[in-house]
C-alpha cells in the first residue's frame, strides 16, 4: 500500500475555466499551447494585489523594496519597479537590469558579500546605495570612489547579534558572510564620514522565510534598538535603515498566511516610540518572494505515464532543472510537497497516488512525491505553485543540456 503525502496549500484565488486552471484569465492548455511547455506564468493582477494588501497592513510611511533575486523576469521587474519604492540587487548584472528596467539609481541598493572591483565602480558611476559588507569592502570603494571623482553613497549591512526565529535561512546571530559584525559597524560609519563618502545608514537583515508574526515582531523591535544604539554610538543620524525582511509565503502542508495586520500594527507602534537619533529616518523593508512568490506557476506537460511495482509516476517535459526548489534539492533538510495539480483537470477529484518527476535522468528530479491527484495521461498539464519566486534563474537550467523553461506575464 503505497501511503499518500500532502501537498502544499494552493494559493487562494486561483480559479478554473471550463475544468482547467485559469492564470489572468486564460486556461493552462491555451498558455502552454500558445508558449510552449514548460512554461513560467506570472500573473500582474496577483503582484497587484499583494502590494496593496502590504501597504493597507503596513505604516503608510514606510518603503517597500522588492529584492528582485527572487524573480528577475525583465517584464515582471519592470512591472515591480512602478508599484514599490525601491529595488535591493545583488549583483553587477542584477544593477544592469534594475536598471534597464526603469529604476532610477537612487531608489537601488546593492548588497551581497563579494562585490568585485568592476561591480563596485559600475554601482559607484550609476549613483546607488551599496551595503558595504566589510571594512576592507569600505576600503576598496572609497578608493574606487576617489580614483573616479565620485562620491559614494555607502550605507553599512549589519550583522545583527540575533536572528529571525523560525525561519528558512537564517542571515544574522553568529558567525556569518553577510554584514559587519556589530562592534565594527560605528568605526566603519566614522571612516566614511571622515572620509567625505555619503553614509546612508543601515541594512540589518536576520532571516527569511518566517510564517509567524510574533517572530518577524520581535526581530524588527530589535533591529530598531540595534539602529537606535548603533547611531548613538556613531554620533549622527542614519538617513535610511532597512529593517530586512523576512516574510514567508506557505510552500508545504501545515503552513498557513503569515498575519501581516498583527505585523503592520506591532511596527506603527514600534515607529511612534522612536529614540530622537532616529526621528528623521526613513525605514524600508525587503521583501522578495512574499511579493512574488504566490504570483507565478509553473506548468510542465506529461510526456509518459507509468508504473513500476503498484507505483504510478506521471514523468514531465519539465524538472529540477527549472524548479529546484519544489524538488527538495535547494536546502530543504526533509523533503516536502510544493502545491501542485492537474492543471487541466483542476476541478477533478482526486482519485489516485502519483508520484511527479521530471525528465532529468536522476533520482533527485521529483516535483512531487505520492500525492493525491486526478487520473491524469499524456497530454494533460501539471502545475506547480509558489513558481513566482526563485525558480527560473534559481535553478541549474542547462543541466543536461535541457536549457530555460519560457515566461510570461499575464494580466
Amino acid at each position: 500500500m503505497i501511503k499518500t503525502k500532502p501537498t502544499g496549500p494552493i494559493p487562494a484565488g486561483f480559479h478554473s475555466f471550463n475544468g482547467e486552471l485559469a492564470v489572468g484569465g486564460q486556461q493552462a492548455s491555451a498558455l502552454v499551447s500558445q508558449h510552449g511547455s514548460p512554461l513560467f506564468v506570472y500573473s500582474a493582477g496577483r503582484l497587484d494585489v499583494r502590494i496593496e494588501q502590504l501597504r493597507a497592513a503596513m505604516p503608510r510611511d514606510l518603503d517597500i523594496h522588492y529584492a528582485m533575486k527572487a524573480n528577475p523576469f525583465q517584464p515582471l521587474l519592470s512591472h515591480m519597479v512602478g508599484r514599490v519604492d525601491g529595488i535591493d540587487i545583488a549583483s553587477g548584472g542584477e544593477l544592469t537590469m534594475a536598471l534597464a528596467a526603469g529604476a532610477e539609481p537612487g531608489k537601488i541598493s546593492f548588497a551581497g558579500p563579494g562585490k568585485r572591483d568592476d561591480e563596485l565602480e559600475q554601482a559607484i558611476r550609476a549613483g546607488v546605495t551599496i551595503n558595504i559588507e566589510s571594512p576592507s569592502e569600505c576600503e576598496r570603494a572609497l578608493r574606487i570612489g576617489a580614483s573616479m571623482g565620485k562620491r559614494p553613497r555607502l550605507a553599512i549591512r549589519v550583522n545583527p547579534d540575533f536572528d529571525l526565529k523560525g525561519s528558512g535561512m537564517k542571515m544574522g546571530g553568529g558567525a556569518k558572510p553577510f554584514g559587519m559584525d556589530v562592534d565594527l559597524v560605528a568605526p566603519t560609519a566614522r571612516h566614511i564620514l571622515d572620509a567625505g563618502a555619503d553614509w546612508r545608514g543601515f541594512h540589518i537583515f536576520a532571516g527569511s522565510q518566517a510564517l509567524s508574526a510574533d517572530a518577524i515582531i520581535e526581530t524588527q523591535a530589535q533591529t530598531l534598538a540595534l539602529a537606535a544604539r548603533l547611531a548613538t554610538a556613531i554620533g549622527q543620524s542614519p538617513d535610511h535603515v532597512n529593517l530586512g525582511g523576512g516574510f514567508g509565503i506557505p510552500y508545504f502542508p501545515g503552513d498557513e498566511q503569515l498575519d501581516i495586520a498583527r505585523v503592520g500594527t506591532a511596527l506603527s507602534n514600534q515607529l511612534k516610540q522612536l529614540p530622537d537619533i532616529l526621528a528623521n529616518t526613513r525605514f524600508a523593508i525587503e521583501l522578495g518572494r512574499y511579493l512574488v512568490g504566490e504570483a507565478g506557476v509553473y506548468l510542465t506537460r506529461i510526456i509518459d505515464r507509468k508504473v513500476s511495482q503498484g507505483q504510478v509516476f506521471l514523468v514531465t517535459d519539465g524538472g529540477l532543472h527549472h524548479q529546484l526548489a519544489a524538488s527538495g534539492n535547494f536546502g530543504t533538510v526533509v523533503r516536502r510537497n510544493y502545491p501542485a495539480a492537474i492543471a487541466s483537470k483542476f476541478d477533478a477529484q482526486s482519485s489516485e497516488t502519483v508520484s511527479i518527476v521530471g525528465c532529468l535522468c536522476t533520482p533527485l528530479d521529483r516535483l512531487s512525491d505520492n500525492a493525491a491527484m486526478p487520473k491524469a495521461d499524456v497530454g494533460d498539464i501539471v502545475a506547480i505553485f509558489c513558481a513566482g519566486a526563485y525558480g527560473a534563474t534559481a535553478s541549474p537550467a542547462n543541466f543536461l543540456g535541457q536549457g530555460a523553461a519560457s515566461e510570461i506575464l499575464v494580466a
